[in-house]
């Protein structure tokens, strides 16, 4: 959840590294700080502040205060100690010779501090990071072995997830870096290289990038980087390029991340969706399966945590309905204290957005351990979850840097839809005539959606006259329920409102009770199967006093106008598709409620973007 920087060349490193964890703050925002090596007084000079980035950057001037020409830099998500100076990172050892920034969670950090105050160590901070510097330094002490040796002997001994970057005064001019089950990034500079936890950190200084693998090391000079395996044996880093724009990762001139990437939505489904439609069929270029193996198929797992979750529980209807096969969605978090049945016989779909959250990763390796195939859906090339997995799609939906996702959304449904269309058609479940018509609005999705978005203005009167109300709830049935859910995430995730979905045949089930005068309740009608239950269910919303804003399809508008307090439209379509407009009033909803509140709609507070930790 945390953000890490480093730098070493022969540039200042403090103005680079507040600039980097500017680009990081979404990973975490409790507080930031940076360690460099001075020369000049001769060792580590450590700068950090409870807080946002710019309470450290406006200590340091912008960096200019701190002197130095290799230094690691954090932007934190608290897991172990409060918010505060003293636990903001990095943590240094007793002599202030190491210094520790660290991204994950010592499992065993309670054993280990008991060990080195039994021998005399003391501590000053309540982080599990701590230890690692103090160990660092006790094995340098009591071992006589210099900086990459300690660091070795220390891995051995540390439980859990990790991505650190260790400085060191006694060794100035590199940086170690080594991870597990927490992404880590480096940077190949000419004359300086790079460490980061995201891509976005280093991108205005390098394209060329090489990602860690779990149990890697590797030391960074100015000169060049060599890496490790876990047996400290030297390996060669295969390095990538990365070619996306730089200015993906900025505002663009819109006052939020989240607007900027609800508006980029149509453009990032031409990228998902175009280039695999060809000559009338879905065209998966990437894709292994054979058709052998998808003929075997008698279970699909959806796995994913959060949005991704409700991407899967939307996939589970549509791939139910085009392949006939049983499709159980579970939550990351769940899967491996499930005793999940999987057998070489199941296809193991695993959705994220980052391809580094920990949950999913997890529940990845288990799925394989059992015996299934893994296909990931993600966005972020060469993530762990994607290097890991047997096949991986990409959704090629550029960076996202609000903390809220929208974009990444939208494009893993489209990307799970062109699935289910790949392999209905080797399996025959879809006629030709059924097959081609989703595939003509696939392609007019983009379009429709840029039609939604015209729209924005109906439903920012919407939220300027609900943004008050502390308590909202969502109803909807099969596809609608399951948006219902994303929607209500969104606006609570970014608004702070009590909000809940559930399935509209419930209501008399005991969630009517809640509803009373005034209760607001959206009320997702878009699936013309099941509308008329739509319009019972809001009559009975009705009948108790709640005010409805419903969401429906352009011909059933003027039916809904007749039962709602207030009705937004989005455009006809095939019903495998309508969620993929419908929640795009649900996102911007959230969003112009948020903004009436005056939340911080990028960084929502105790959230952050990727969740590295279990």
């Amino acid at each position: 959840m945390c953000g890490i920087v480093g730098y070493v060349g022969s540039e200042q490193a403090a103005p680079i590294l507040l600039e980097g964890l500017s680009k990081l703050e979404y990973r975490g925002y409790d507080s930031a700080g940076i360690a460099v090596y001075s020369r000049q007084a001769e060792r580590l000079s450590v700068y950090k502040a409870k807080g946002r980035l710019q309470v450290l950057s406006d200590l340091l001037e912008g960096g200019r205060l701190a002197e130095g020409t290799a230094g690691v830099g954090h932007t934190r998500w608290a897991t172990h100690g409060a918010p505060s100076d003293v636990n903001s990172h990095p943590q240094v050892s007793r002599s202030g010779r190491i210094a520790v920034v660290h991204n994950g969670i010592i499992e065993n950090y309670g054993e280990l501090k008991r060990f080195l105050q039994e021998r005399g160590v003391p501590f000053t901070s309540e982080t599990d990071t701590e230890v690692v510097a103090q160990l660092i330094e006790y094995f340098r002490e009591t071992d006589g072995v210099g900086l990459l040796e300690a660091v070795g002997r220390c891995l051995r001994r540390i439980e859990g997830a990790y991505a650190l970057g260790i400085v060191c005064a006694d060794e100035p001019d590199k940086i170690i870096a080594v991870r597990k089950d927490s992404p880590l990034i480096l940077g190949y500079g000419d004359g300086c290289n790079f460490l980061a936890s995201d891509v976005t950190a280093i991108l205005r200084h390098t394209r060329r990038v090489g990602y860690m693998d779990d149990g890697e090391a590797a030391v960074l000079t100015k000169d060049g980087i060599q890496c490790y395996d876990r047996l400290m044996r030297p390996i060669k880093k295969e390095i990538s390029y990365v070619d996306w724009e730089i200015d993906a990762a900025e505002k663009g001139g819109y006052e939020h991340f989240m607007f900027k990437e609800i508006m980029e939505q149509p453009e990032a489904l031409r990228r998902a969706i175009f280039p695999r439609i060809r000559d009338g069929k879905v065209c998966l270029e990437d894709l292994h399966l054979t058709e052998e193996y998808i003929r075997s198929l008698e279970k699909i797992y959806i796995i994913a945590c959060g949005s991704s979750y409700h991407v899967g529980m939307i996939g589970k209807y549509n791939l139910e309905r085009i392949l006939r096969r049983p499709v159980e969605v579970a939550l990351a978090s769940e899967f491996r204290y499930m005793d999940p049945i999987v057998t070489d016989r199941t296809l193991v779909v695993v959705i994220s957005q980052s391809g580094e959250t920990l949950d999913t990763l997890a529940a990845l390796r288990e799925a394989r351990r059992l015996g299934g195939r893994v296909l990931s859906i993600v966005n972020v090339v060469g993530s762990t979850i994607a290097r890991e997995s047997d096949e991986v799609l990409y959704t090629w939906a550029g960076p996202e840097i609000a903390v809220a996702t929208t974009k990444a959304y939208s494009t893993q449904l489209a990307v799970l839809n062109l699935l289910g269309l790949h392999m209905a058609r080797v399996l025959g479940t879809m006629d030709d005539g059924a097959y081609a018509a989703v595939l003509k609005e696939l392609l007019l999705l983009p379009e429709k959606m840029e039609a939604v978005l015209a729209d924005k203005d109906d439903i920012q009167y919407y939220a300027s006259r609900y943004f008050n109300h502390e308590s909202v709830f969502f109803i909807g049935r099969n596809v609608d329920y399951a948006l219902g859910l994303e929607g209500s995430l969104k606006l609570k995730e970014i608004s702070y409102i009590h909000s809940e979905a559930y399935a509209s045949g419930e209501l008399k089930h005991g969630t009517i009770s809640l509803i009373e005068e005034g209760t607001l309740v959206v009320a997702l009608g878009t699936y013309g199967k099941l509308f008329d239950k739509a319009l019972s269910n809001i009559l009975e919303v009705k009948a108790r006093g709640g005010d409805v804003l419903a969401l429906t399809t352009a011909s059933h508008s003027a039916e809904m106008k007749k039962t709602a307090d207030g009705v937004i439209t989005i455009p006809d379509t095939h019903p495998l598709l309508l969620p993929s407009l419908g929640v795009v009033p649900l996102q911007l909803l959230a969003y112009y409620v948020a903004l009436m509140r005056g939340c911080d709609i990028d960084k929502p507070r105790n959230l952050a973007k990727s969740v590295t930790v279990e």
